[in-house]
């Protein structure tokens, strides 16, 4: 056996749940079974991989026959003797299974940084991350590099806070750098709680590596001897890949005592959240970190002067930690040839809704939303009209289809009334209701408030409470002006971020969907047909059957009708549950 062979299963959270792990263990049984020669035994190695991004296609496995790469698709544990006889003993791959041009369309106009070694190195096993160069960049820094000469290689690298601010990394280094404390401390905010965001989830998972190396580069930087990574406990998966990562870091001597043997001393500690969003938000993160409830804190003083336990302390986020290591190892030059002149680099996003090819992006500063949804996307399910696009989570804004062509930056984004923000990016159809998903975010918000200040705490409640009676059909004149003052009031005088950008989505739907508003309003009438109460279920005759599977299914008893005949439904009684109009086979439950 002349060439070595190589498989790659996608162990992310979402290959597990696909049957990563089944199908994990069924190559490596068919390795060991009897009938294959030793030969094979000793070239093949099966290693289990983080995210590969295209989440949609998930089992995904890479056979590596030598250099020759061919990548599977939806693989089930049974496939897989298949797969073992016929690609890795005849050299001959099942055709039938590989991806085709979507996938590899998927990945064109991607630049993966951050993703680069997710999908490609086992997160459990340090060496694999060293063989690709790994802690080199920690190494070079420590041994023969001063603090201000990293910060000013991140300066350079025009390098912003991949948390959703967009603050300059390396001005935020440098600010605390500057300050005399007898302890400093960096943190690692992974406490990513927007809905449908898993960008930071994917990256531990795949390489904790790279986001340990960030830190201990910060943490030179600034002149910190201890770290801690903040993040929620409901990443169990991240958590345990993570605080194996840092034993292996130990056990090498790259974190504890005398770092690299250069007599520098850092360490990190895990602090697993609750999963209250409001600690996403730095100064309730601290607080969460201290034992105190997860509240804000009036800035300033900013964390850079007084944070943890009133020390000078850096947060930056798992994304903008796992940069680092790349920066200082290829240049900052090579980092800002990438994205604008005002934002830098690439930017993870996790692309949800009514998307094909839903999954985890990297994909450089500056690109199309248009880019993003139809080239790398696939465009929308089910060959609908795209409606929207949401970024930013619960604090930004919904995008017209008529600004596909709108470049997904920090600035540009924010010119249309929404944010980079974490990374998260939800599209919506032709078959979504924008007034309902406006609701949908400011309920988040307002259940996810501390209640420390009023104009978060009593200002989203409010603004729900005319939400939901639009939604139910109780709109009245006034209620979309009423909403516009509300929410620029509780933007200029709440607290802290999460109530200063909670009323982003409604004014966003409100400039750009107004129409939807009005007719939810003034027609009582939901064009998408989502909002319950204000769609009207009806039979038509004509076409009714008299089969009586909408008066069985029910639950109101509002149908009536004999065997064969005709039947009706009493608007009166009708619950508007839509249960007839799913069970019709002759379609002739109509609503409107």
């Amino acid at each position: 056996m002349a060439n070595n062979i190589t498989i790659r299963v996608c162990m992310g959270t979402g290959g597990i749940a696909s049957g990563g792990a089944e199908v994990l263990a069924a190559f490596r049984q068919e390795i060991d079974a009897a009938g294959l020669n030793a030969e094979i035994r000793e070239n093949c190695a099966t290693h289990q991989v983080g995210c590969r991004g295209l989440c949609a296609r998930d089992v995904l496995v890479d056979v590596l026959v030598g250099n020759e790469n061919v990548t599977y698709q939806f693989i089930k544990p049974d496939m897989v003797s298949r797969i073992v006889q016929e690609h890795i003993i005849n050299r001959n791959p099942v055709a039938e299974w590989t991806v085709g041009e979507e996938y590899h369309n998927f990945h064109n106009k991607q630049v993966k940084v951050v993703l680069s070694d997710c999908g490609r190195l086992d997160p459990e096993n340090i060496e694999d991350y060293i063989a690709e160069g790994g802690y080199e960049a920690a190494q070079k820094v420590i041994t023969s590099w001063t603090p201000e000469k990293v910060i000013a290689e991140i300066k350079a690298s025009g390098l912003r806070g991949r948390g959703g601010a967009g603050f300059p990394t390396g001005v935020k280094w440098e600010l605390a750098g500057n300050n005399r404390s007898d302890a400093k401390y960096i943190i690692c905010n992974a406490d990513e709680g927007d809905p449908g965001a898993f960008m930071d989830r994917a990256v531990i998972e795949g390489n904790p590596h790279s986001v340990i190396e960030g830190m201990i580069i910060g943490a030179f930087a600034i002149g910190s001897k201890k770290g801690y990574v903040y993040i929620r406990a409901e990443y169990p998966l991240a958590v345990d890949r993570l605080r194996l990562a840092i034993r292996q870091a130990e056990e090498k001597g790259f974190l504890g005592k005398n770092i690299f043997g250069t007599g520098l001393d850092f360490e990190i500690a895990v602090k697993l959240g609750a999963g209250a969003f409001v600690c996403g938000e730095e100064t309730a993160l601290i607080a969460s970190i201290e034992g105190q409830r997860g509240m804000p804190r009036s800035k300033p003083p900013f964390p850079v002067n007084k944070g943890l336990w009133q020390r000078p302390t850096v947060i930056n986020n798992v994304e903008t930690l796992a940069n680092v290591p790349f920066i200082i190892r290829k240049g900052a030059e090579w980092f800002a040839s990438y994205g604008t002149e005002k934002s830098k680099g690439t930017k993870v996003f996790a692309l949800t809704g009514k998307i094909i090819n839903t999954g985890l992006i990297e994909v450089p500063m500056g690109i199309t939303l248009r880019e993003i949804i139809y080239d790398i996307g696939g465009g929308i399910e089910g060959g609908k009209q795209l409606k929207a696009v949401q970024t930013g989570g619960p604090s930004g804004g919904c995008i017209p289809a008529d600004m596909l062509d709108l470049n997904v930056d920090y600035e540009s984004l924010a010119k249309v009334g929404s944010i980079v923000g974490s990374g998260g990016m939800i599209v919506l159809s032709e078959e979504d209701c924008m007034v309902n998903m406006a609701k949908y975010f400011i309920q988040f918000t307002q259940e996810e408030s501390c209640g420390k200040c009023v104009p978060c705490r009593v200002g989203t409640k409010r603004l729900l409470e005319i939400m939901e009676r639009i939604i139910g059909g109780q709109g009245k004149e006034g209620d979309m002006e009423l909403l516009e003052t509300l929410s620029n009031s509780v933007k200029v005088t709440s607290l802290c971020g999460l109530g200063q950008t909670a009323p982003n989505p409604v004014l966003s739907t409100l400039k750009y969907f107004r129409d939807e508003f009005e007719a939810h309003i003034i027609d009582k009438k939901c064009a998408a047909k989502v909002c319950k109460a204000l769609i009207t279920y009806f039979i038509l005759e004509e076409a009714c059957k008299g089969c009586g599977a909408c008066l069985r299914a029910c639950p109101a008893g509002a149908i009536t009708g004999e065997k064969k005949k005709p039947h009706k439904i009493d608007p009166e009684i009708c619950i508007r549950c839509g249960a007839c109009f799913e069970v019709c086979k002759f379609r002739s439950v109509g609503r409107d």
